[in-house]
């Protein structure tokens, strides 16, 4: 069944009642935390619930850029990331929009003071993907590819992405093929297993580099990223890569589109 976005609540897409952590626990701790749980965020919370923060893995990049090695501090001792409240019923347009304007992510209250969900980009592109909507990426994907070789280290990586403002790197391997080198990468496969930081990008990237035509509308986008399980896509034209779109492109290209959005 295709939907409108008006009738799409955030409620039916979001994490419901999402575990937190103190601002007590270790980074170490939070970091294996999430590896386990498949999580990009943590929010942190006082004792009694209430929410502090956003801990997310640029959180946790910036933090190994500025110490060189994975520090032994508490979580609030760590920057973490604002939070817009929203309701159960707010649409997933008016999420993205909250999402996109404000640069914040996004936690559900059931009133005031009841956290009971959070919003990822990821949760409101699959909501996004039910609709009869097809906005293009030609405004939101970003055309700078920023490129590494196979031999160059972890560190080398997580320095560039943090300069360039980015979430990931595309790698050159070792056998003229490509791959990604992404922040969850940095989370899960090195920090969670206590990788040293000079060792070679290739063995932590992702292979081969997942890749859909330049031109493609921002639903395609979304499902060869929903199969795929993965929050970065790359987009190619014939053999060159030209662009990299994720999945809070997407969002952002779903409410660029809202102006011309009309009922059937």
């Amino acid at each position: 069944m295709v939907l409108h976005v008006t009738d799409l609540p955030v409620g039916n897409y979001m994490t419901a009642y999402p575990i937190s952590v103190l601002p007590d626990v270790s980074l170490g701790e939070a970091i294996g935390f999430m590896a386990r749980r498949g999580f990009g965020n943590l929010i942190v919370s006082e004792e009694d619930g209430t929410p502090l923060g956003i801990l997310t893995e640029r959180d946790i990049l910036q933090q190994i850029v500025s110490t060189k090695t994975l520090p032994n501090v508490k979580i609030k001792e760590v920057s973490q990331q604002p939070f817009v409240k929203i309701k159960p019923d707010t649409s997933i347009l008016d999420a993205a929009k909250s999402m996109i304007s404000k640069k914040a992510r996004l936690l559900v209250f059931a009133d005031s003071d009841k956290l009971v969900g959070i919003v990822t980009a990821s949760d409101l592109v699959r909501a996004f993907r039910r609709t009869y909507v097809a906005p293009s990426l030609e405004e939101v994907v970003s055309k700078k590819i920023h490129r590494m070789s196979f031999n160059e280290s972890i560190l080398d990586a997580v320095q560039m992405m943090f300069e360039k403002g980015i979430g990931s790197v595309i790698v050159e391997g070792s056998h003229s093929d490509y791959g990604i080198f992404t922040e969850r990468d940095l989370v899960f496969k090195v920090l969670n297993n206590h990788v040293q930081l000079d060792e070679k990008i290739e063995l932590y990237s992702s292979f081969p580099l997942i890749t859909a035509e330049d031109g493609i509308l921002a639903n395609e986008a979304a499902s060869i990223m929903a199969a795929n399980n993965i929050k970065r896509l790359a987009l190619k034209d014939q053999d060159t890569i030209t662009g990299i779109v994720t999945a809070r492109d997407i969002v952002e290209a779903y409410q660029n589109e809202s102006p011309h959005i009309k009922n059937y």
